[in-house]
């Protein structure tokens, strides 16, 4: 099957306004949209009457008025519709195997509800091996209206550690950033040394480089080279200031239209985590965000 961008559609405001983001994106990007809807028939152990049928019906029924409303909005991307019989979470990591990126809604009822804060869109996230973008509905009385991309000019990009580290990231910002016609903006954060952190070896480089600040600043601009040379038409703005990595990175999303974290996942007998970056991104960025996976 050819690459694709795909979009997890359950019904609610929060997916709708997905599955538009999405579509937007694929005509940007040239490539087709599938949206896809898990249900997985579970009876319940209780008393009450259960129609299989009805359920079936329902969710083909909600994919199908989706997948017509996108096709009437967008009639030059090519679109296909699934429901997907698994769990949520099984459904959306197998989803991600095919896709150049995942789409999803930052809420949504059913089996994703508040994946920003809980444990099923963490799960997929922590575990998708394609980047998975996170897009918010419209709130409030505008909750109904048709979800516009973000208006700022700017991809904003957290940049962390050594270029080998970063290639992803920076390769997806880069490459949305030239599809959406805008600039890249760079945020790499620092901190003093602790004594825990401190080595003679690592402050002779600083000092080789002017300084604590002048050398983060060289790391940035290193990292950034191969992709300024692979995009020259991208305005890059370098983005180098002290202070925690998610603070930071959020305080510099005021002209962001898409804000792309790395992903640190890591496993604990608590589940899957994503690292504080993205998760910090996820739930307090004003515009949508992009967390992708190492190469």
């Amino acid at each position: 099957m050819a690459r694709c961008i795909t979009a997890g559609v359950d019904g609610s405001p929060e997916s709708r306004a997905a599955a538009y983001w999405a579509a937007r994106e694929a005509a940007l990007r040239g490539l087709p949209l599938r949206l896809v809807h898990a249900w997985l028939w579970q009876p319940l152990d209780v008393p009450i009457v259960q129609d299989r049928e009805a359920q079936a019906r329902a969710a083909e029924s909600l994919l199908r008025e989706a997948e017509s409303e996108i096709s009437r909005r967008f009639p030059d991307v090519p679109v296909s519709a699934e429901v997907v019989p698994d769990t949520a979470v099984a459904a959306l990591v197998g989803e991600a195997e095919r896709a150049t990126m995942l789409v999803l809604g930052s809420r949504g009822h059913g089996a994703v509800v508040g994946f920003l804060v809980g444990s099923y869109g963490q799960q997929v996230i922590a575990s998708a091996s394609c980047p998975v973008v996170a897009v918010r509905a419209p709130a409030g009385e505008d909750r109904a209206a048709d979800p516009e991309p973000g208006g700022g000019d700017e991809i904003v990009v957290g940049q962390q550690g050594a270029p080998e580290d970063c290639e992803a990231v920076l390769g997806f910002a880069f490459e949305t950033a030239a599809a959406h016609g805008v600039g890249v903006r760079a945020v790499r954060a620092w901190s003093l040394p602790t004594l825990y952190t401190y080595s003679p070896a690592a402050m002779r480089l600083a000092d080789e480089a002017g300084g604590l600040e002048p050398f983060e600043r060289k790391a940035l601009s290193e990292a950034l080279k191969p992709w300024r040379d692979r995009y020259p038409g991208v305005p890059v703005t370098e983005h180098v200031e002290i202070g925690s990595a998610g603070q930071v990175l959020l305080s510099a999303t005021a002209r962001a239209r898409l804000l792309v974290v790395g992903r640190r996942a890591r496993r604990s007998p608590v589940g899957s985590r994503i690292g504080s970056v993205a998760h910090a991104a996820l739930h307090h960025a004003p515009c949508p965000v992009a967390v992708v996976p190492p190469v």
